[in-house]
This record gives C-alpha cells, sequence and structure tokens, in this order.
C-alpha cells in the first residue's frame, strides 16, 4: 500500500474520534445539570423547607417582641420540635433566645431520634449564619450570651474549624475590654493622686506665707521697739513730729535753749514715693536709713541700715530722707552736726 493512502487513512480515523469524544463530554455536562435540577436542587429544597425556610431570608425582630418558649419542651415529641425549629428559623432565632431557638429545638430532636436526617441537615445548612449570629454578640460585646452560643455551636459540629475563630474572636475581646476598663482605672486613679497633690501643694504654700506674713510681722514690731527704745522721741517718717508740726514753738525752744545742748529737731518731713512695681503687687515693707545732720539743718551720708524687704524700698526711702528739714543739733548752743536713724514704713 502506498504511504500516502495509510496517511490519509489515519487523519480520517482521528478525524472520526473527535466527534464522538466531544459527544461523550457534551452527554456528561448534561447529566450533571439534570442532576442538579432534578435530584440535587429539590433536594435542598425540600430540606430547607422541613427547616422552615431559607436561613439567609430576612425576617424583622426591631418591630416585634420575641415570643415566649414553649410550656413544656421535654414533653414534645419529635414533629412538634420540628414545627417549633421551623418557627424560629423562620424568626431567624437561631440561636437565642435561650431555651427558644432552632438549635436547641433541633438538638432535642436528636437527642430523641439521632438519625433524624431532616434534623442533622438543617444544623448543617444553618451552622455559618448562627455563627454570624454569635460573631455579632461578641461584637456587641455581650460576652457571656456569646459564649452561650458557642457551646451550642459546638454541640451541633464540635470539630467545625468557625468555633476556633468564635472563640479566639471572644478571648481578645475579652482582653481588650479588660485592658481599657485597666486604663480609665489608671486614669482616675492618676487625676485623683494629680489632685492630691495640688490640694498638699496649695496647704503647704499657705502655710508658709502664713508662717512669712507673721515672721515678717514679728520683725516689724521687734525692729520698731528697737527704734522706739533708743529713739524715745522720733516720729514716723510719714508724719512730722510734734516740733515739725509746729515750727514756732520749735525756736521758741531753740532760743529757750541757748547755750544748752540740744539734739536735732524734724521740721519738715516729706512722705516717701510708693514704687509703682511694688503697688502693683500689693507689697508691703519698711526701710531703715542712718544720716548726717549738717549744721544748717541738711540731710546727708543716707545709707540703708535695715530694710524688708530688701532693694524694693530702699531707692525711695532715701529720696524723701534727702528733702527732710531739721534745726540742727547744739552743744553749748553752737550748732553741730550729728547722726540720727530713721524708720520709714511703706503700707497699703
Amino acid at each position: 500500500m502506498d504511504t500516502r493512502d495509510v496517511f490519509d487513512t489515519r487523519r480520517h480515523e482521528r478525524g472520526a474520534i473527535r466527534p464522538v469524544v466531544i459527544a461523550i463530554i457534551a452527554v456528561f455536562a448534561l447529566l450533571a445539570v439534570g442532576a442538579w435540577f432534578l435530584i440535587i436542587k429539590p433536594h435542598q429544597e425540600l430540606v430547607m423547607a422541613d427547616a422552615g425556610g431559607h436561613p439567609s431570608t430576612p425576617v424583622s425582630t426591631a418591630t416585634r417582641a420575641l415570643p415566649p418558649p414553649p410550656a413544656n419542651v421535654a414533653a414534645m415529641d419529635v414533629n412538634q420540635l420540628l414545627a417549633e425549629a421551623r418557627t424560629a428559623m423562620n424568626e431567624q432565632r437561631y440561636l437565642a433566645p435561650t431555651g427558644n431557638n432552632a438549635f436547641e429545638f433541633y438538638l432535642r430532636v436528636l437527642e430523641k431520634d439521632p438519625g433524624n436526617k431532616v434534623a442533622s441537615d438543617a444544623l448543617r445548612e444553618t451552622f455559618p449564619f448562627a455563627a454570624t449570629s454569635a460573631e455579632q454578640s461578641i461584637n456587641s460585646r455581650d460576652f457571656n450570651e456569646a459564649q452561650r452560643q458557642i457551646d451550642l455551636l459546638a454541640k451541633a459540629d464540635p470539630t467545625n474549624f468557625t468555633l476556633t475563630i468564635l472563640r479566639s474572636k471572644l478571648d481578645a475581646q475579652r482582653k481588650t475590654l479588660d485592658k481599657q476598663q485597666q486604663d480609665a482605672a489608671d486614669q482616675q486613679k492618676a487625676q485623683q493622686l494629680a489632685a492630691q497633690k495640688a490640694a498638699a501643694d496649695k496647704a503647704a504654700a499657705d502655710q508658709l506665707a502664713a508662717q512669712q506674713k507673721a515672721q515678717l510681722a514679728a520683725e516689724q514690731q521687734k525692729a520698731q521697739s528697737a527704734r522706739t527704745a533708743q529713739q524715745p522721741s522720733q516720729q514716723p517718717s510719714t508724719t512730722p513730729s510734734t516740733e515739725a508740726g509746729n515750727p514756732a514753738a520749735a525756736g521758741a525752744d531753740s532760743g529757750n535753749a541757748a547755750g544748752q545742748t540740744s539734739d536735732a529737731v524734724l521740721l519738715r518731713a516729706v512722705g516717701a514715693r510708693y514704687p509703682t512695681a511694688a503697688m502693683r503687687a500689693r507689697q508691703e515693707g519698711w526701710v531703715l536709713v542712718s544720716f548726717t545732720i549738717d549744721p544748717a539743718g541738711r540731710t546727708g551720708d543716707i545709707k540703708v541700715v535695715d530694710a524688708q524687704p530688701r532693694r524694693v524700698f530702699d531707692r525711695a526711702a532715701i529720696d524723701a530722707v534727702q528733702r527732710y528739714q531739721f534745726t540742727p543739733a547744739k552743744k553749748d548752743g553752737v550748732a553741730v552736726a550729728s547722726v540720727k536713724q530713721q524708720r520709714i514704713e511703706f503700707k497699703l
């Protein structure tokens, strides 16, 4: 036989096989589609019908109250339990409320009839939707209810990996809540400690201010007593002395005391100017100055001996003393220089 005839024969055979393969594949595809529509889907619909409808069908629970649980669930037979389960499924009561939900009814059916296909198929088909309900309880932080629902799911399918995920989420949410509560408690404690410290600091500051005020008053009283003891005739700097208030009397006294020895007598006292900064700060104090009175009755060589507070009123006191006028001291009737001290008070 010619080689070209052999090749043509083989080519024809291969071309005849291809339509057969395509026909076989088409037959299998048609059988699969037919099995789906004629066997599998009707079976699922039958199971769902027995279980109370498709679990994803929305049922509004916001506007209706949950029905009361059956009076005596333990005394119900399988058909009654299945009827209650279908009602619960229609109302999407997969896991709640306790004692009146689809899972508990189906589990009771399996207790009475372990081989009941309707109950086992319904639990398997609705497990994902019930797991979503348990997850919602976790997200709303109703931890006790979430734990109950997870335990109920575990009775239906203890090896389902979804349970591991739900338990992990529940544990994480509990830890998050515990941390938030601990942080809030720590923050509240820190605020209380800060308030207590502020109150203690204020009390200490008030006590210190009172002690300083009392100490200042004691020092002023002591200085006043010392000044009075040393110079009993000296008058306050802010007011003229008796002799200064009556120059004529002073002149008469000096005339009468001619040829005698006498101390310098203040003729004119000038009030000290209150420093602006001290006035704004409501600050009070005093200055003790020492100065020389020359034979003409003028002051000079003015020095600050003591002051409280220091360097606040010094300049104002010195300026005031510079403008004082005295009758000079006399010795044997002759005017001589003398030294005096004057305490000048600054009070608001």
